[in-house]
C-alpha cells in the first residue's frame, strides 16, 4: 500500500469514527433526556455559547438554561416519563472540527398524575464542535412536526385534548 492509499484510508477511518462519536453524543443526549440526568445532557453542549432552539420555548444561549429549564419541568416533576427516540441520521463533517446532523424524532411523554399521553415528532437540525478532542453539540434546532395529546379516565377511555398544535398551556407543565 502506497503513503497516498494509506493516508486515504487514515483519513475515511477517522470520517466514520467522527460519525460514530457524533451517533453516541445525540444517543447521550436522549437517554440523558430520558433518564433525567442534568449533568449527562449538560456534557453534551459546549460549554460557552451553545445555542438550543425548540417549537414552544424561547430560544436559550447557553446549556445551564436549557439544564435550568429541564430541570424545572421534567426533573422536579415526578409524574412525567418521558422517551425520545432519535432515528434517520444525516451527518456531515464540514470541517477539520465541525459537523451538521438531521435526527428525527419521535417522542412520548406520560404524565402519571394527569393521565395525559402526548406524542410528537419533528426533526433536530444540530451543529456540532469538536473541543479537546471531544464532540459536543454547538447548536439543536427542534422543529415539531406533529402532536397529539391524549387522556385517559380511570376506565381506560381516551380522549384527544389536542390535535396538531400542543394546548395553549403547554403540556409539560401539568404537576
Amino acid at each position: 500500500m502506497s503513503e497516498k492509499e494509506l493516508a486515504q484510508l487514515q483519513q475515511r477511518l477517522l470520517y466514520l469514527e467522527d460519525l460514530q462519536s457524533i451517533q453516541a453524543l445525540k444517543a447521550q443526549y436522549l437517554r440523558a433526556c430520558d433518564q433525567k440526568q442534568t449533568s449527562a445532557m449538560r456534557e453534551c453542549f459546549v460549554e460557552h455559547g451553545a445555542v438550543i432552539e425548540a417549537d414552544g420555548f424561547p430560544v436559550f444561549t447557553d446549556r445551564e438554561a436549557w439544564v435550568e429549564t429541564f430541570n424545572r419541568l421534567a426533573v422536579a416533576n415526578p409524574s412525567i416519563q418521558d422517551m425520545h427516540h432519535g432515528h434517520n441520521p444525516q451527518i456531515s463533517i464540514t470541517g477539520a472540527d465541525s459537523a451538521k446532523g438531521l435526527w428525527d424524532l419521535d417522542f412520548c411523554q406520560i404524565n402519571v398524575k394527569e393521565r395525559t399521553i402526548v406524542n410528537l415528532s419533528g426533526q433536530y437540525s444540530d451543529e456540532y464542535a469538536r473541543i479537546n478532542g471531544r464532540w459536543q453539540i454547538r447548536s439543536m434546532r427542534f422543529a415539531r412536526r406533529s402532536f397529539v395529546m391524549r387522556q385517559v379516565d380511570a376506565g381506560g377511555i381516551e380522549r384527544v385534548l389536542a390535535l396538531g398544535q400542543p394546548p395553549a398551556a403547554g403540556f409539560i407543565e401539568n404537576s
